[in-house]
């Protein structure tokens, strides 16, 4: 499994335990590749995710490559952004351009599709299965596909793999918690996300009997899927007066958190599909308006909507049943499908390469670009020179370009969330 940050390594890990005949399975053998970049995940956070693998190792694409031209893999998962899973199939495709004994490539995405969506979909088009988390995205996705004339059989639809966990059973004898589900980049300005924290600490004022909790996707100077330049943490330290007693900032496993959850608040978290498959009640907000650039729009009809007044004043949504079974969270079997597909594929002697629908026939301005950030050139082959096989890797020169690289990260960390708003403020004058 190759992921590129750590929503994408909990999604990829956890989908590869689903969908994998062999292993079904938490303790099935996998082995997890982080993809190098401005989002690898810290220890701190995969700890947090919970899912460990027999193997880890920081790669580049090209290493990723190398390792699979080594070793034999039955399956790869490719939990990654759209234009380096485009770039791992092109590259897989010039390691294996007949028919061969290759691995079952599987993808998809990590949570709410809101954005993005043909761009998306078609920079994975090419793998043997593209997991729609909904019979919702399952006909979207197949209807992009036909739409540029392009093969929909491997769209295969599934459930997001973390929408477990006890169904929630409302307690009697301990403090109302109210859990707002925060996100990295969602809403963007400082104003949006200065407002939402301010209303949490309102509604902890409102009821001190309660015990409200921010939860939080990362630490300053962490990175995950999506960027964050300006964390709450920092928020909550501007602002004028101290947060209540009864509101905490916290982290930690998001089932964990969830396990002690009365009300989830957020703008459009996947978590908000989490909450609502333990039958937690869950508040969408539109304070902010509904609109696309905040996700939200996603649950129109889910009767989820609700803003952070109705919320002071009591209320306590419940997701519809019908908008529910089509989004995929409650579903009796959904990983039957993927598992059949890949018993099917794995049953044959040879697959054919991969057949992205960007080919340089199709894409020739666009594809180009995403295979030359990997390392790859046009034709998918591997560059000269960028890469060298992770067994030939001393230790001392592993360890060194460990601490360069988490040197590298921190001053580019420091630039985005310290740097770049004060010029940004800077030009505003």
């Amino acid at each position: 499994m190759l992921a590129d940050s750590d929503t994408r390594w909990k999604w990829g890990a956890l989908t590869a335990h689903r969908i994998a005949p062999e292993c079904a399975a938490e303790d099935g053998n996998l082995t997890g590749f982080l993809l190098r970049g401005r989002a690898t995940p810290t220890a701190r956070q995969l700890g947090e995710v919970g899912v460990r693998a027999d193997r880890l190792d920081e790669v580049t694409l090209p290493e990723f490559l190398a390792e699979l031209r080594r070793e034999r893999y039955d399956m790869v998962v490719l939990a990654l952004v759209g234009g380096a899973v485009q770039a791992a199939l092109h590259g897989i495709a010039a390691l294996w351009p007949e028919p061969a004994r290759r691995p079952v490539l599987v993808t998809g995405y990590v949570g709410v599709v809101y954005e993005k969506l043909a761009d998306g979909l078609l920079l994975r088009h090419g793998a043997d299965l593209v997991l729609a988390n909904s019979r919702h995205d399952a006909g979207r996705f197949r209807a992009v596909y036909g739409g540029v004339g392009a093969d929909a059989s491997a769209v295969t639809e599934t459930a997001l793999p973390f929408l477990d966990g006890a169904p929630y059973e409302e307690s009697v004898g301990h403090a109302h918690t109210v859990v707002f589900a925060a996100q990295p980049s969602v809403p963007e300005s400082a104003a949006d996300r200065g407002y939402l924290l301010r209303r949490a600490a309102q509604h902890a004022r409102l009821h001190p009997g309660r015990e409200v909790l921010v939860k939080l996707r990362s630490k300053p100077g962490e990175h995950t899927t999506h960027l964050e330049e300006i964390p709450y943490q920092r928020l909550a330290d501007r602002m004028p007066d101290p947060l209540p007693p009864n509101l905490r900032l916290v982290y930690g496993n998001m089932g964990e958190v969830l396990d002690r959850t009365d009300l989830l608040v957020t703008v459009s978290s996947t978590a908000a599909l989490e909450s609502l498959a333990r039958g937690i009640p869950t508040a969408v907000l539109t304070d902010l308006g509904v609109r696309e650039t905040l996700g939200n729009h996603h649950f129109l009809g889910s009767g989820c909507l609700a803003s952070w007044d109705q919320i002071d004043a009591g209320l306590r949504p419940a997701g519809d049943p019908a908008w529910l079974a089509a989004q995929g969270v409650t579903s009796d079997a959904p990983y039957e499908a993927a598992r059949a597909r890949i018993t099917e594929l794995l049953s044959r002697p040879e697959l054919p390469p991969p057949a992205p629908y960007y080919t340089a026939v199709t894409a020739p301005g666009y594809l180009p670009g995403i295979l030359a950030r990997h390392h790859l050139a046009p034709d998918g082959t591997v560059l000269p020179g960028a890469a060298k096989p992770l067994h030939e890797k001393s230790r001392l020169r592993r360890y060194l370009r460990s601490y360069l690289r988490e040197a590298a990260r921190g001053t580019y960390r420091h630039g985005v969330q310290r740097v770049a708003p004060v010029i940004r403020r800077l030009g505003e004058l």
